[in-house]
């Protein structure tokens, strides 16, 4: 496999190899390619320890570094997958919230090592691209939600 000549590097405390792993089971067109272990010790952890892991997230290529607890993730990054209807929406939202993550507003969640996910169906995406009345009505219907429901948004779309 080509090396890519862009790669988002996620920094995470010492969890990057389950974290992959956890995203290559959920995601389709994900995979953990390579672990990458320290060749010594260094400050947060030890010679032998999974140092990176090159892996993708439905086709993004990424690297997970285990640096430490120096930075944690925040909002400011967020992948957004977008859903083809409720079932694949309940699908990834269960599985992240499900698996030690946080539920947030607006199809926000956050996985259990605190990285920003935004569950997005594609039908609320064209409700919002539809302008007008119905992306009011869409995006007030969104702003009640958490994980968002299909059903409803439709029926906001319509009005």
């Amino acid at each position: 496999m080509a090396k890519p000549k862009n790669t988002i590097c996620l920094w995470y405390d010492r969890d990057a190899e389950a974290a992959a792993r956890f995203y290559a089971e959920t995601f389709p067109d994900s995979a953990v390619h390579a672990v990458h272990r320290a060749p010594g010790d260094y400050p947060s952890g030890k010679s032998g320890d999974a140092l990176t892991v090159e892996f993708t997230v439905v086709g993004i290529p990424c690297l997970g570094l285990n640096g430490g607890p120096v930075f944690t993730h925040n909002e400011s990054f967020s992948f957004q997958i977008a859903t083809d209807d409720q079932a694949e929406t309940d699908r990834y939202w269960n599985a992240i919230v499900g698996n030690g993550g946080q539920e947030n507003a607006c199809g926000w969640c956050k996985d259990k090592w605190g990285l920003s996910w935004q569950i997005t169906p594609r039908a609320l995406t064209d409700a919002l691209s539809a302008g007008g009345d119905e992306a009011k009505r869409a995006f007030a219907a969104m702003m009640t939600m958490k994980k968002i429901d299909v059903a409803a948004i439709n029926a906001a779309r319509r009005g």
